[in-house]
């Protein structure tokens, strides 16, 4: 340990010795580590919104339906129906990690004004709880859903327009309930965006009870919980799937799970924030590599002396490699400094971005370093330092005392 302690004092000295060469390749070091952080933490910040934007739009946090719903609901509506009354779904309303639990009733048909008639998808949902479960469903115009308006529904934007409706027109919409004819009057009564385009330019809501009305059925067909930390979604799903009674014949589903779109998106970026990391360690590995082999040129005629007084090959071996890990902290933690002051300054001031594919909407991104993103990226450069410090070390702890003594003589 004093040994080390020792090294450690001259790997100090000896960066002071070439002030501006150590100091060039600290500030190449801080400024991959720097770029590293900015890039990771705004791809970050996007996994956030889109997960929390995806949760709090249409998802929830955890979905409870009948076995098999997911995959065939759609084929039988009709044989995945939940009671309209449960004490599972009271009690989950009481737990303090809920905030909220919706009924969500799903139909299709078609939508018809005047000479329009198109195709939809609907939900019935609870006003209420709706309002909590699905904050970033954004009303563009008009007003959301109450439970006092029955007749009123909301439209997907691109839903509107394609109908040719606007607030205030009434729409026919035409469903078929156990292979009969059902038809219900409604009220444009706002009109909304979400995070799919997809979805928008073919959805709409109602009050659930509007909707049993047109599907000539009780209960619902799903269930959706919005907790108040996304973190604790796996705890709550575990604790679900494991209850006894009632909770045997259902079927409980994580968001992850039903955000096909958002797991396929945090999959590509991953790749590339992983490409990004590697060109980042290239430049620290050369940037070193090219600092140690200059110093161990300047330096062999030191080494010879040290070997010579009986100093071993492997302890000259550790001081360089100890310089380069030096190098490479210092240069990671002032890059990690730079980057989370100005990912603060990006976030405060925004970075407005267009709509991206699939979406319906602009938004203003910012960038989100996390521990976890500071800790891997100090970790990336300091095991590019060394990877770079070990030929250059390795070559000078090899060479015969002798050739050591006259090198640069």
């Amino acid at each position: 340990m004093q040994r080390l302690l020792i090294d450690l004092v001259l790997c100090g000295r000896n960066l002071r010795r070439n002030g501006r060469r150590s100091l060039a390749t600290l500030i190449a070091v801080g400024f991959g580590v720097a770029a590293l952080l900015l890039a990771a933490g705004f791809i970050e910040w996007i996994f956030i919104d889109m997960r929390e934007s995806t949760i709090r739009s249409r998802l929830g946090h955890i979905q409870i339906s009948r076995p098999g719903y997911q995959e065939a609901g759609a084929a039988d509506p009709a044989a995945f129906l939940l009671p309209q009354h449960s004490r599972l779904r009271d009690a989950l309303g009481s737990d303090p990690r809920v905030a909220a639990v919706g009924q969500r009733l799903a139909f299709s048909g078609l939508a018809s004004h005047g000479p329009t008639t198109i195709s939809f998808i609907g939900e019935g949902v609870e006003p209420d709880k709706e309002a909590a479960l699905s904050t970033s469903l954004a009303i563009v115009a008009g007003e959301p859903l109450t439970a006092d308006a029955p007749a009123g529904a909301i439209f997907g934007r691109g839903l509107a327009s394609n109908l040719g409706v606007e607030v205030g027109d009434t729409v026919v919409l035409l469903a078929s309930p156990g292979g009969g004819i059902s038809a219900i009057e409604v009220r444009v009564r706002g009109l909304f965006t979400t995070v799919s385009k997809q979805f928008d330019d073919s959805a709409l809501r109602l009050p659930i009870e509007s909707a049993r009305r047109l599907m000539r059925t009780e209960g619902a067909h799903s269930w959706v919980l919005l907790l108040k930390n996304t973190a604790d979604t796996d705890a709550v799903l575990a604790e679900l799937r494991g209850r006894d009674g009632e909770a045997q014949g259902l079927a409980f589903a994580g968001w992850h799970e039903l955000a096909d779109f958002y797991r396929k998106t945090v999959a590509l970026f991953g790749r590339q924030v992983r490409v990004v990391e590697f060109i980042i360690a290239v430049v620290i590995v050369l940037s070193i590599f090219n600092t140690m082999m200059m110093t161990v040129m300047e330096r062999t005629g030191e080494v010879g002396t040290a070997l010579a007084l009986g100093v071993g090959r492997w302890r000259i071996l550790r001081q360089f490699v100890l310089e380069g890990l030096l190098i490479g902290l210092a240069g990671a933690a002032a890059g990690a400094i730079v980057g989370w002051l100005l990912a603060t300054a990006i976030t405060i001031v925004g970075i407005p971005m267009p709509p991206p594919p699939g979406m319906a909407r602009g938004y203003v991104a910012g960038v989100t370093v996390t521990p976890r993103l500071m800790l891997d990226a100090i970790f990336m450069a300091a095991a590019a330092a060394t990877i770079a410090s070990l030929y250059p070390a390795w070559r000078v702890s090899r060479w015969p005392i002798i050739d050591a003594l006259r090198h640069n003589r």
